[in-house]
């Protein structure tokens, strides 16, 4: 054959591979979330998400000397508290000295610069397991916002560098920069969840907080999973009401959509790499179906390949002992 092209040249070895790749994956790009409850001594394993726990916060402290010796920069902390300390206006998330106050506070304390990045929605601290305030079934938006805004104040003051509000209510982003600046916390960074789909993906993560909704399902807030436009138009409000940077929700089922909002917007684009998606992984490779490592750095490198300039996994640790090894 007369081949002017031969691309294979270009795979002949893993020194050259190495060489061309395009895209790759470095330990800066994860942010690992984390679950802290009450009680001391508590490591307890999510079922559902093999290898994932639940701590105390003296447990939690212990986890994080791992995760920061790993090189990891970042987590996302989630809170799981016990039904009697919820209630329909999410009481709980303000009141000082609370367990998700007082965890942030104690891991900024002990570990000054790993970044904390919080999670802004009611759902973990409401008896209806929704994202805002229900009256008659309904969601109330504006009402649910100014919760929000309080919630994102007192994560700042316990020493938040990182807001992520994950409730999908219209018009939460400038209203929480603007709480944030007039408390004084300009420096503290919003990432919004600006396409978080109503997914089939979460199953896991709602079982690690307890979460689930009481009654219905979220698809009144969060996108329908058929849109894409529509995530660009959540992109544009959440850019121009001051965004730092943007989420999309879950990832590998929406690599389009990461790929669009990286496209269309020139400020870092997050992809959550969700419960159901890591969960998938672990189960195959327990049952041998797939070689877990392979697939896990697959899935990790196709959300980069997309756009994603942070990922937010479940995988962080794994994933950034595989990288340490080089």
């Amino acid at each position: 054959m007369d081949l002017v092209r031969r691309p294979r040249r270009n795979r002949k070895s893993a020194a050259v591979r190495a060489m061309v790749a395009e895209n790759s994956l470095s330990v800066n790009d994860f942010i690992f979330p984390m679950f802290v409850m009450e009680g001391k001594g508590v490591k307890e394993e999510i079922k559902s998400m093999p290898g994932i726990f639940r701590f105390s916060i003296d447990e939690l402290l212990k986890e994080l000397e791992e995760v920061v010796e790993l090189g990891i920069k970042c987590i996302c902390l989630f809170p799981n508290y016990p039904e009697e300390k919820k209630d329909k206006l999410a009481s709980e998330s303000t009141v000082e000295g609370t367990l998700y106050l007082k965890a942030i506070e104690e891991v900024k304390a002990k570990f000054p610069d790993l970044l904390i990045m919080t999670d802004v929605a009611m759902d973990p601290y409401s008896s209806d397991g929704h994202d805002g305030i229900v009256e008659d079934g309904e969601i109330l938006n504006d009402e649910t916002v100014e919760i929000l805004c309080d919630m994102a104040v007192a994560q700042a003051e316990a020493g938040a560098d990182i807001i992520g509000p994950s409730d999908m209510m219209d018009g939460r982003i400038g209203e929480i920069r603007e709480a944030l600046d007039d408390a004084g916390f300009t420096d503290v960074s919003i990432m919004a969840y600006t396409a978080k789909y109503a997914s089939a993906f979460y199953g896991p993560f709602r079982d690690a907080l307890d979460s689930a909704p009481k009654f219905g399902d979220k698809k009144t807030y969060q996108m329908d999973p058929a849109n894409v436009q529509e995530a660009i138009m959540e992109a544009d409000i959440d850019f121009d009401e001051g965004a730092d940077m943007m989420m999309v929700k879950p990832a590998f089922a929406y690599l389009d959509v990461i790929k669009a909002l990286k496209t269309n917007f020139d400020i870092p684009i997050t992809a959550y790499n969700v419960s159901g998606e890591y969960a998938m992984i672990k189960a195959a490779a327990q049952n041998g179906w797939l070689d877990g490592e392979k697939a896990m750095m697959e899935m990790l490198l196709s959300m980069k390949r997309a756009g994603a300039d942070i990922i937010l996994t479940y995988f962080a640790k794994e994933a950034a002992a595989i990288l340490k090894k080089g």
